[in-house]
């Protein structure tokens, strides 16, 4: 079995350090996807986790990379090779998954962007693990178990990493943040969707800002 190479791991470390939240951006018009980033990168984050839940996820990965190079631009809701592969060549520098294939564990350890595996059960973890990989998405986080799943985890997984998503609010993100093995918190509600069909940059530039605030405030 293929092991994750040490380049990788701190290369993925270095990603969920550099933020204590990464925003989870869907773009549903392309012209919205570098304004839109360049405002949560305004606000203070350094992480920016596109998914392909459209059609214009990859192209905007390519377009905010140029766009905005101070920043980590990641790809997420990536649910096959092919969109491993599409997101690669679009300049994705980390690769998030919703859940696991023994196929994409495989791929992601000889990937030139670097995997972060979506896990929700101990069993799913092992098979990351396995494959040398100790850094995870926990999804969906809150209906997962949240808090306490992860506390659990802890145990038998004291080397694990994770970057708990799903159901997380700007009120609850501090709590899972003070757990060891919470690196950052993956979230939507940065990126509003009032605020971005109305282009209302600024004031997601201000949620982000206040979401910063208030972690250090905790």
């Amino acid at each position: 079995m293929s092991q994750v190479c040490v380049e990788h791991r701190e290369q993925l470390g270095a990603v969920l350090a550099a933020s204590p939240l990464i925003p989870v951006i869907t773009v549903h018009h392309l012209d919205d996807a570098v304004p839109l980033c360049r405002a949560l990168v305004e606000g203070g984050l350094k992480v920016l986790e596109i998914t392909l839940r459209t059609e214009f996820g990859v192209e905007a990965i390519r377009q905010v990379r140029e766009a905005l190079p101070e920043a980590w631009v990641g790809a997420g809701t990536v649910t096959s090779i092919a969109q491993y592969r599409q997101v690669e060549s679009a300049g994705a520098q980390f690769v998030i998954t919703p859940g696991v294939t023994e196929a994409i564990l495989d791929f992601g350890v000889t990937s030139k962007a670097p995997l972060l595996p979506g896990i929700a059960t101990a069993s799913e973890l092992l098979m990351g693990y396995g494959h040398g990989y100790r850094y995870f998405k926990f999804f969906p986080a809150e209906v997962s178990g949240g808090i306490p799943a992860l506390k659990a985890f802890s145990g038998p997984f004291p080397d694990v990493v994770f970057c708990p998503t799903g159901g997380i609010r700007q009120n609850t993100a501090a709590d899972y943040l003070a757990l060891e093995n919470v690196a950052t918190v993956g979230g939507t509600w940065l990126t509003p969707d009032d605020a971005v069909a109305s282009k209302d940059w600024a004031r997601i530039t201000e949620i982000v800002r206040a979401s910063l605030a208030g972690l250090k405030a905790g």
